[in-house]
């Protein structure tokens, strides 16, 4: 796999070329996200790509959003995306807002008028999609195309006086209505809305179209590469054309590259706020959300976000990379860094009929034997336990090596116990354990008598500290929409289930964001949003193990 900046790629080809040319000094390289939603995974490729891109060639990024639209925009946007590219590791070189260009993008639409190839359009957004034409049929031009130079100037600022209404008239660029390329068609550059702007207030009640303000935006900026996915493709020859036509100094160079599609995985910003808007999640961090916030609530590491962004590379080709991808490098980032601890999700009481009432050990373990450095914890072993029911069987299958009637079982850093009772409550549920130790299996004192196949966790009843564990599974489902089915019938009904748990003492003063493996089920991170002073909530990050391998 093709590594972003690291090993060659076709951007980092160009730049290159670029630079040996002369034709660039600097590689200035710009994360231009309009604050209209919070950041996902997607945008991480694109931020790991620009300011890496720039890093390895002792270039800048500029940290830009992209705020042309009032309507949609807000500063807990703006706020979300800082704290996301500073989380992720990149320090932007400069911060800019597309609306403090305003003045700028407004005079440029006046030059273009002078030159005569802008207008002031009446037709209505109806009428001019009508006018458009199609992939194989030719547009018609507008009767309103042959304003003079003089009627299109007063239209143009009585447009930004506010004489008009939202919808009433548009500036549109005058180019050829004949092109191929739909987007050559004499498209709009500024629109009517009276709407207030996060940045600007009520300054303006113009507002310039993305395909007009990007490319003035970058080349305002001095950017060299602006690199951008690839449904822009098509809008590279109006891109140019704007720098050109606007007279620009600088001549930023557009490339394209194909965005990341992740299996069971939402991309558009719009339907992520649809599932916060109608409730499906609790905000836009809820940690099953593909955000970089859901994922940073979650548990997900920086590094493990960088690794894996730097491993799909970069391409022209769109493609789907399998979510199992990204577990893996957070599990390989996780392994080392991580205490190892023990929990009970799903508690059954153990009693040892044979130890000591009021005897408790304490036994000293380490917290990850392949890290001595992160040192070792006392864990207290008494007469009373808690298992996991998963751990437990009545009536076993075959090659079932845990805990069932009969059978003999080591309690990991602990004793060998052999279940001998079984209790159940008035409905038949299994309620409770009756066991026997043999004290002359205890770990570390190299006994040899016998062999147990299993080996199962448990944590000390009375010791035991409360805490509510979330397990999730991914929220959209991959299957084929049905007629009628939107995309609200994907949401997977079961992507949260909430436990009431059991973990080892050594865990009652975890913080927010502390991160543990639960040996033998997964990777787990103290909530910042639900833990309290009085209440530990653990978001399962991963599973311990995938059959998904990394190919060379």
């Amino acid at each position: 796999m093709e590594n972003m900046t690291s090993s060659s790629n076709f951007i980092k080809n160009i730049v290159v070329e670029d630079l040996n040319s002369g034709k660039y000094k600097e590689i200035v390289t710009r994360f231009p996200p309009e604050p209209n939603g919070y950041l996902h995974i997607g945008h991480a490729k694109s931020i790991v790509l620009n300011f890496e891109l720039a890093d390895e060639f002792k270039g800048k990024t500029n940290l830009r959003f992209d705020d042309t639209n009032p309507t949609k925009e807000d500063t807990e946007y703006v706020e979300s995306i800082k704290e996301d590219v500073k989380w992720l590791g990149f320090e932007w070189d400069n911060l800019f807002f597309a609306s403090n260009y305003f003045d700028e993008m407004y005079k440029r639409a006046t030059l273009l008028i002078k030159k005569g190839i802008a207008f002031v359009d009446d037709l209505s957004a109806e009428q001019m999609k009508e006018y458009r034409g199609t992939l194989t049929q030719s547009g018609k031009e507008s009767p309103y195309r042959n304003r003079t130079v003089e009627e299109n100037l007063d239209l143009f600022e009585r447009m930004k006086n506010g004489e008009f209404k939202d919808g009433e008239k548009v500036l549109r660029a005058k180019i050829d209505m004949s092109s191929p390329n739909i987007n050559m068609r004499d498209p709009v550059i500024y629109r009517i809305a009276h709407s207030s702007h996060h940045n600007t207030g009520d300054k303006w009640c113009i507002y310039p179209m993305y395909d007009f303000a990007h490319p003035l935006e970058d080349a305002i900026e001095g950017i060299t590469h602006s690199i951008c996915t690839l449904e822009f493709e098509d809008h590279r020859p109006l891109y140019d054309w704007v720098v050109r036509e606007c007279e620009m100094e600088s001549k930023p160079k557009q490339i394209e590259f194909a965005r990341l599609n992740l299996t069971n995985t939402v991309m558009s910003k719009r339907k992520l706020k649809l599932l916060v808007d109608e409730k499906f999640v609790d905000a836009w961090d809820d940690p099953r959300m593909p955000t970089i916030a859901g994922l940073r609530r979650r548990g997900f590491t920086p590094e493990a976000l960088r690794n894996f962004c730097k491993a799909i590379g970069v391409a022209k080709a769109a493609s789907t990379v399998d979510a199992q991808m990204l577990e893996h490098f957070l599990r390989e980032d996780l392994e080392q860094k991580v205490f190892k601890t023990m929990a009970v999700l799903r508690p059954i009481k153990v009693v040892i009929t044979n130890y000591p009432e009021d005897q408790v050990e304490m036994l000293e373990v380490p917290y990850n034997q392949d890290n001595p450095e992160l040192g070792s914890r006392m864990v207290p072993f008494s007469r009373e336990l808690y298992i996991d029911e998963d751990d437990f069987m009545e009536d076993p299958p075959k090659k079932y090596h845990r805990l069932y009637p009969g059978n003999e079982v080591r309690f990991k850093e602990a004793y060998f116990i052999k279940c001998n009772d079984v209790i159940k409550d008035e409905n038949g549920k299994v309620v409770e354990l009756h066991c026997t130790y043999d004290p002359e299996t205890k770990s570390g004192t190299g006994f040899t008598g016998r062999k147990v196949k299993g080996t199962i966790h448990w944590v000390s009843a009375k010791h035991a500290v409360s805490a509510e564990v979330r397990l999730y599974e991914p929220l959209i489902l991959d299957e084929e929409k049905e007629d009628g089915e939107t995309f609200l019938d994907q949401v997977n009904p079961n992507s949260l289930e909430i436990l009431n748990a059991f973990v080892e003492p050594s865990m009652k003063d975890a913080k927010a964001h502390d991160k543990f493996q639960f040996i033998r089920l997964g990777y787990f991170n103290v909530d910042p949003k639900y833990t309290t002073e009085d209440k530990l909530v653990f978001n399962r990050i991963v599973s311990l193990k995938s059959s998904f391998k990394i190919q060379k």
